[in-house]
This record gives C-alpha cells, sequence and structure tokens, in this order.
C-alpha cells in the first residue's frame, strides 16, 4: 500500500450559519488513539445532528474533532495500538464521534462493521447513524417485539425509511407520518402498514383507528413539542415513547395524567457522547441480529441522493428543503 499522505481534504465549519459555512480545508490526518483505525473515507453518511453542528448547536463532544460527519464507510489503510479486529483492506462502515466529512477518518475499531460484499460503500456509509439509532431505541431501549405496534414520526427520513425495513423484518405493525403524499406513498412502498399525513390528518386519532382503538406500543419521536402530549395519547398501555431529537422544541406543557393512567414510559437517549462500550455493545448486537438481513438485502439504506464530498453545502441545502426521502449521502474520491 502507497504511503499516506500527510494532509486530507475536509470540510469544515467557518463559522456558525448557513450551509454556506462548509468549507473545503486541508488538514492533517488524524492521530490514532487506542484500539482506533485510520479509514479511507469512500462516502459519509449526511445527518440532521451535522446541520445542527453547522448551526452551531450542536458541538462536538470534549477532544473530538470539529469537522462534522458522524458515519464513514471505506478501506482501512492503519491500525492503532492495542487494535485488533481489524486488517489493512478491510471495507469496514463505522459509526464516528466526528470527522466523517473527510478523506481519512479515525473510527473505534468496536464501533465499526464488516461492509457486506453485496453493499456498495456508498451504500454502507448511510448504514450507521440510523441502524444504531432504530435498533438501539426502538428494540433495546423500547423492548419493540413481534405483533406489536411501531409509530414512527418522520417516516420517510433516514430513520423513518430504516425503521419501516427493520419493523417489518420483525413482524411489527409500522405506522408511520410524512407531510407529503409522495412520503406517505413512498413509505407504503417500503412497507408501512399506514402512512398519516400530518398536515390533513391527526396522527392520534389514524394510530388509534389503524390499531382498533389500542394504541401504538412504541413510539419513535423525533420532533417534540406539542408531539408529546398527542404520543401520550396515541400510546396503547404500558407504551413507550423514545425520544431521539427535538426538530420542535425541546420544551412542552403536558398532561402527565395519562403518563400514570396508560403505565406510560418515557425515555429518550443520544448516540454521540455515549461511552466507547457502550456504542460497541450496540455495534456486536447489530452485528448480530441485523446484519445479515443487510447482507442478504432485506433491509438497507434508502439512498435520496449523492453529492461529492466538495459539495457538503448542497447536500445540507438539500437536507435542509425536507424534500428527501431517505439518506444523503457525500461520495469522496482520493487521488
Amino acid at each position: 500500500m502507497p504511503a499516506l499522505p500527510a494532509t486530507m481534504a475536509a470540510i469544515a465549519i467557518r463559522a456558525p450559519g448557513g450551509p454556506d459555512m462548509l468549507v473545503p480545508e486541508q488538514r492533517p490526518l488524524p492521530q490514532l488513539a487506542n484500539a482506533e483505525v485510520l479509514v479511507k473515507v469512500a462516502a459519509a453518511g449526511v445527518n440532521r445532528p451535522d446541520v445542527m453542528q453547522r448551526q452551531g448547536l450542536y458541538p462536538p463532544p470534549p477532544g473530538a474533532t470539529d469537522i462534522p460527519g458522524l458515519e464513514i464507510a471505506g478501506e482501512v489503510v492503519a491500525l492503532g495500538s492495542g487494535s485488533e479486529r481489524w486488517k489493512i483492506g478491510d471495507r469496514v462502515m463505522a459509526l464516528v464521534v466526528g470527522g466523517g466529512y473527510a478523506q481519512y477518518c479515525a473510527a473505534h475499531e468496536t464501533h465499526a462493521l464488516p461492509v457486506p460484499s453485496s453493499l456498495t460503500l456508498t451504500e454502507a456509509a448511510a448504514v450507521p447513524e440510523t441502524f444504531f439509532t432504530v435498533w438501539h431505541n426502538a428494540f433495546q431501549r423500547g423492548q419493540l417485539t413481534r405483533g406489536e405496534t411501531l409509530l414512527v414520526h418522520g417516516g420517510s427520513s433516514g430513520i423513518g425509511t430504516t425503521a419501516i425495513q427493520l419493523g417489518k423484518a420483525f413482524g411489527v405493525r409500522v405506522i408511520v407520518t410524512a407531510g407529503s403524499q409522495e412520503k406517505c406513498d413512498a413509505c407504503l412502498g417500503l412497507g408501512a402498514d399506514a402512512a398519516v399525513n400530518y398536515r390533513r390528518e391527526d396522527f392520534v386519532a389514524a394510530t388509534k383507528a389503524a390499531t382498533q382503538g389500542r394504541g401504538a406500543d412504541v413510539i419513535l419521536d423525533m420532533v417534540g413539542g406539542d408531539y408529546i402530549e398527542r404520543n401520550y395519547e396515541a400510546a396503547a398501555a404500558e407504551g413507550r415513547i423514545m425520544q431521539i431529537a427535538f426538530q420542535a422544541s425541546p420544551k412542552a406543557t403536558v398532561d402527565f395524567r395519562r403518563l400514570m393512567l396508560k403505565r406510560l414510559t418515557h425515555t429518550g437517549s443520544t448516540l454521540r457522547a455515549r461511552a466507547i462500550p457502550d456504542k460497541a455493545a450496540i455495534a456486536r448486537d447489530i452485528e448480530k441480529q441485523v446484519l445479515p438481513l443487510i447482507a442478504q438485502r432485506q433491509v438497507g439504506p434508502l439512498i435520496d441522493s449523492t453529492f461529492p464530498l466538495m459539495d457538503a453545502a448542497a447536500a445540507h441545502r438539500r437536507m435542509e428543503t425536507g424534500a428527501h426521502i431517505g439518506k444523503i449521502v457525500l461520495t469522496v474520491a482520493i487521488p
């Protein structure tokens, strides 16, 4: 293998603001910590937290790179001390704490998964963030089981399209909300049992109608705000509401009596700042339970669009329109 360069192209955030604040820079290659690997990035997923970081609303954890990007796929080109699982040349997809918008990125070896031969590296880059999030929240924390009902807000997003497929693969009834008929149709095409256009219908009433009045057992919510109280109304007895983001507001006025009367659980989580062993445990469970389904293409990322790394600003503009269905991915060409 040729010697590694001293520097790499990366996308930096010049200052908090709009997409035009994403600018190309030359940066030194990442220094590897214990049990990390260096990945020559072929593609990187674009996620809502990247937009929030660019806006100054989601700073990286202490000690993490300021380069955005939380998921990558590519080839292992260097091994840090204590790294044992991977070898040079392995194709991996990995969840990272930052640095994905670059030609090279460091990843902890336990947060990487092998890329099945059935997937391109562009497809693989769209797997880690959404599959880790959905699996951990809906299935591990939410204890979603066969025969139950999952309500997913933002059904046409990367998270939503992943949740639909995983839900159906594990025998779950899936109801989604989306903001247009086109998005609802896309969700139904992926296997959703019901799709609610939230601009025209009340998702509480629609969820009750789709479950013969029972409600949803698990609700995956990235909206917050007034959805919180409405989720309590839409939930079944013993329901679990999993909060993964707040696209509306992190604050709400809620009548908590329904929480008590229905014996609901409302919890939430984030991935980026979690301890290394926590994310490693999620990765191992996904490798055992989900990766075989991905390899057989029974489930997989739905790619909305791809952009070259140097057009990261255009990728963010695409995300901010809200028109995308599935994942947006940056492709990285290295001479």
